[in-house]
């Protein structure tokens, strides 16, 4: 039985989103903090060139996508440039372990392409932290 066609509409959707990290352990630690704070459908990728096969394979756009700044291959700088290309709509967050310097060049390119940053925060970004920048998704849908 499907229990999607039989939901009822007032049934709240769960929310969905995609972490893009290079560590295996921010990606295991973002998807426990994220499953505790509500989130039903979490999907992971190492690099931007991933992330962007994966979110092409998503049902739908995530509510919220998690990027570090800093991952080989294809940078979070570069990956946001690709989301503003590509239109996406849900809300983002960056994450980095280092260079503050890049997280803000990597905030002025998304407000500047205009996507929705919830926020920018240095690793390990506290539960209550993430739960705060989630709540955006909630009161913007």
């Amino acid at each position: 039985m499907n229990h999607t066609a039989t939901a009822t509409p007032s049934a709240p959707r769960s929310k969905l989103a995609l972490v893009v990290d290079d560590d295996s352990f921010s990606q295991e630690l973002f998807s426990e903090m994220l499953m505790a704070l509500g989130v039903g459908d979490i999907h992971t990728a190492s690099t931007g060139r991933i992330a962007l096969r994966t979110l092409a394979s998503m049902p739908r756009t995530p509510d919220v996508l998690i990027c570090d700044v800093f991952m080989p291959d294809m940078d979070g700088i570069e990956f946001l440039s690709e989301l503003a290309k590509k239109g996406y709509q849900g809300g983002i967050i960056l994450v980095s372990g280092l260079d503050i310097s890049m997280m803000a060049i990597a905030q002025e390119v998304a407000l500047a392409d205009g996507l929705k940053l919830l926020g920018a925060y240095t690793k390990p970004v506290p539960q209550n932290v993430l739960a705060q920048a989630l709540m955006q998704v909630d009161s913007s849908a």
